[in-house]
């Protein structure tokens, strides 16, 4: 019955982190916020779900297929994120986030070309 509750609680739980992390990609200003908000909750939203699915599961071949998945979601999920974020500030994608940010440096280095 415990099992029971912590499998629901997780999955419930873990849903609700990637509803909000959907809601952060439209409420967050710009790039590197949204990206920010849709990498963390997915990660941990998707984590929880897992564990919640392994707890209803118990000790399978299936619990071992999600650990597998979990261990590659762990894996890649936040190295795409980072690849993402790189790609675009080489590529000049601005902060518009608050004063002492990426921007304002950017535009000192500008100046001194």
């Amino acid at each position: 019955m415990a099992i029971e509750i912590a499998s629901w609680f997780l999955l419930v739980s873990g849903s609700i982190f990637c509803v909000i992390g959907g809601i952060g990609l439209h409420r967050m200003p710009d790039f590197y916020t949204r990206t920010h908000a849709a990498s963390i909750t997915d990660t941990l939203g998707a984590g929880q779900v897992l564990v919640g699915l392994m707890l209803q599961e118990g000790l399978t071949l299936v619990t071992v297929k999600l650990i597998m998945v979990g261990v590659l979601l762990f894996l890649t999920s936040p190295t795409a994120a980072h690849a993402l974020v790189k790609a675009a500030a080489a590529h000049g994608v601005r902060f518009d986030g608050a004063p002492g940010g990426v921007s304002e440096a950017a535009d000192e280095r500008a100046g001194d070309d």
